[in-house]
C-alpha cells in the first residue's frame, strides 16, 4: 500500500508531501489543475520511462519518493529478498530526474538500474491511464489475466524456462546438423590437413626454442673468438687470479697481527678468487660445448620455417598448431561418430518437446476452468455496472503443441455482447470506450481475490459516462478497494462521492510561477467540492442538497 508520496521539482509541483490512506482514495479538481502530474510523478518513482520535461523550470532536477507498506506482500518481499535489498516492513522507491535527461534510481537508498525498480514498482503499483483499457482487446494481455486468475503464474514461468531449452536443443541440432554437412563435404582436405600435421608434429614451446638455437647457432663462431679472448685475459701472466691470489696470500701474512680489522677483506678475497675460478671453468665448458655446425643450423631453419608456413596455412600462431591439429582430428572423429551425436541432439530435441507438451497441455486445461470461472464472476459484475443484458464470454483455442510459443498453447479472445438479443463478438468491435472500461474494472473487481495486494490507480476511468453508471462505476472501486488501496482520478461527482478519503488539486499562480497544490479535504470541504463538481463555476444550495446527497448514500 502506498503510505507516502514526496515530490520536487516535477513540472508545476514545487514541493508536495501527501500522506495516503487504504481504500478509495478520490482526487478531483479542475481540467489542466494537474492531476496526471501526480500520477506521471509516481509512475516515474515506479520504474517508468524517464524524461526531461518532468523537471520542473528553472531546477537542476526533480525528485520523486513513495513509500509503500508491504508487511502482507509476499510478492515484493521474495523480489526483495533474490536481489539482496533488505526491507523490514516498508519500502521506499526514489528517483531522481535531471534536466540533461540523466535518471538514477534508489531502493532503500541503495541505488539500482530503472530496470530494478522497474519490476518492484510493476509488483507494487497498477496504473490504469485513460486509454488503459485498449489493452483488454490485446490477446496476450487476456491470456496474463486468465492465468492470474488461475494463480499458475509460477507454471507459466517454468513453461517459458522449458520453452527456451527446447529452443535450445533445436538450435544445437540444427548446427550440428549444418556443422556436419560442412565436414562431410570437406572429408578429404581434413584427412590431408591432419596428416600434414601429424607428420611434422610440433611440440608446445618449440618455436621459442627453434629461435634461440638459430640464433646461438649463427652467432657460434663471433661468440666463440670472444671466449677466446676473455680465457686468454684470464689466464695470463696479469691475470686476475693471480692478482688476488696474489693479495689475498700478502694479507694472510699479517691477518694475526691485525687483529681482525683485515678478516672482512681476507673473506672478500677468497670469494673473489673461488668465483673467479668458476667463471673461467664455465668459459672453458661453453667453449668446448659451442660447435659451429652449419649443418645443424640447417637443419633447426628447415624445421623452424616448415612449423611456420604450417601456422600460416592454417591462419593461427605457431603455438596454436596443437590446438588445431586436435580439432582437426575431432572433426573426423565426428564425422565417423556423427550418426551417434546426432541421435543424442535429436533424442535432447525430442525429450524437450515431450516435457513442455505436458506442462503446456496441464496449464491449457487449467485455463479451460479459470476462463469459465472468470466467465462467471464477470458476468455477475455487469449488472452493477450498468450493463444488463450484456453477456461476457473467454475463447480459448488450442494449438498444437509444434505452434507453442512460451507462454503456451493457447490463443485468446474475450468476447462480449453489450445488449440483449446482440451476438457476441470481439470485445474491441462491440464495446464502446466507456463499456471497454466498465468491462476492465469488472475483470479487476473478478481477480481481486486471486491477485496479490497492491495500489491500483484509475485515472478517470468513468469517461463518458454519468448518471448511475458513473455511481455505478464508482461502488464497483469502493467494492475493489475494500482488499487494497485504489486511487482514482475523476470529473464525475458519483465517484468521488464514493471515496473513503478526498484530495483536491489546484493550479494557482504565485508571482509569474503556476504551481500546482494538493489538498485533502474535510467532510465540509468535501461537500462543496462535489457540489461544484455537480454545478460548475457557480455552486448553488441546490447543488450542495445534491453533495449531501450523494455523500450520505455512501455513508
Amino acid at each position: 500500500m502506498l503510505v507516502n508520496l514526496s515530490i520536487r521539482n516535477i513540472v508545476l509541483i514545487e514541493k508536495l508531501d501527501l500522506t495516503w490512506r487504504a481504500g478509495l482514495c478520490t482526487l478531483t479538481g479542475e481540467t489542466g489543475a494537474g492531476k496526471s502530474i501526480l500520477l506521471d510523478a509516481l509512475a516515474l518513482a515506479t520504474g517508468a520511462r524517464g524524461d526531461a520535461g518532468l523537471v520542473r523550470s528553472g531546477a537542476e532536477q526533480g525528485t520523486v519518493t513513495a513509500a509503500f507498506d508491504i508487511t502482507d506482500d509476499a510478492l515484493v518481499a521474495r523480489i526483495m529478498q533474490e536481489n539482496d535489498i533488505p526491507c523490514e516492513g516498508q519500502i521506499i522507491l526514489r528517483r531522481v530526474q535531471s534536466k540533461d535527461g540523466r535518471s538514477r534510481a534508489f531502493i532503500n537508498d541503495a541505488p539500482v538500474s530503472v530496470n530494478m525498480l522497474k519490476i518492484v514498482g510493476s509488483a507494487l503499483v497498477e496504473i490504469h491511464g485513460q486509454n488503459e483499457s485498449q489493452s483488454l482487446t490485446d490477446g496476450p494481455v487476456q491470456l496474463s489475466l486468465i492465468d492470474a486468475y488461475a494463480g499458475h503464474q509460477d507454471k507459466v514461468e517454468a513453461l517459458k524456462a522449458k520453452y527456451s531449452h527446447l529452443k535450445y536443443c533445436e538450435e544445437q541440432l540444427e548446427l550440428y546438423q549444418n556443422a556436419s554437412e560442412r565436414a562431410a563435404a570437406e572429408e578429404d582436405f581434413l584427412r590431408h590437413a591432419l596428416e600434414e600435421l601429424e607428420t611434422l608434429d610440433p611440440k608446445e614451446g618449440e618455436e621459442e626454442k627453434l629461435s634461440n638455437e638459430r640464433t646461438l647457432l649463427m652467432n657460434s663462431e663471433k661468440i666463440s673468438g670472444y671466449i677466446s679472448e676473455a680465457l686468454a685475459l684470464m689466464e695470463g701472466d696479469k691475470a686476475l687470479q693471480t692478482a688476488l691470489s696474489g693479495a689475498l696470500r700478502q694479507l694472510e701474512k699479517v691477518a694475526e697481527q691485525a687483529a681482525g680489522r683485515l678478516d672482512t677483506t681476507i673473506s672478500a678475497l677468497e670469494r673473489a678468487v673461488i668465483e673467479a675460478d668458476e667463471a673461467q671453468t664455465q668459459l672453458l665448458d661453453a667453449s668446448r660445448e659451442l660447435i659451429h655446425d652449419p649443418q645443424r643450423l640447417e637443419q633447426v631453419e628447415e624445421r623452424l620455417f616448415g612449423i611456420k608456413a604450417l601456422a600460416r596455412k592454417h591462419g593461427v600462431q605457431v603455438d596454436q598448431l596443437l590446438a588445431t591439429q586436435a580439432m582437426l582430428r575431432q572433426q573426423l572423429d565426428d564425422i565417423e561418430s556423427g550418426a551417434d551425436r546426432l541421435e543424442e541432439l535429436q533424442n535432447n530435441v525430442e525429450n524437450a518437446f515431450r516435457d513442455y507438451e505436458t506442462l503446456a497441455l496441464s496449464i491449457s486445461t487449467a485455463r479451460q476452468s479459470a476462463a469459465q470461472k472468470l466467465d462467471t464472476s464477470v458476468m455477475k459484475e455487469l449488472e452493477p455496472l450498468k450493463l444488463n443484458g450484456g453477456g461476457f464470454e473467454t475463447v480459448l483455442t488450442q494449438l498444437e503443441p509444434e505452434q507453442g510459443t512460451p507462454t503456451g498453447i493457447d490463443s485468446v479472445q474475450f468476447m462480449a455482447s453489450t445488449n440483449p438479443g446482440m451476438p457476441a463478438g470481439p470485445i474491441s468491435k462491440i464495446a464502446s470506450g466507456g463499456e471497454l472500461a466498465r468491462f476492465m474494472l469488472a475483470l479487476k473487481v473478478a481477480l481481486a481475490e486471486a491477485s496479490e495486494p497492491l495500489t491500483m490507480i484509475f485515472d478517470e476511468v468513468d469517461a463518458g459516462v454519468g448518471g448511475a453508471v458513473a455511481e455505478a462505476v464508482g461502488s464497483r472501486l469502493k467494492l475493489l478497494a475494500e482488499s487494497g488501496q485504489v486511487l482514482v482520478v475523476t470529473h464525475s461527482p458519483q465517484v468521488a462521492a464514493c471515496g473513503h478519503h478526498h484530495w483536491l488539486i489546484s493550479k494557482s499562480v504565485d508571482d509569474d510561477t503556476t504551481l500546482t497544490r494538493v489538498q485533502e479535504l474535510s467532510s465540509q470541504n468535501r461537500e462543496e467540492e462535489i457540489a461544484r463538481m455537480l454545478s460548475g463555476a457557480s455552486v448553488t444550495e441546490e447543488a450542495r442538497a445534491a453533495a449531501v446527497k450523494l455523500l450520505g448514500g455512501q455513508l
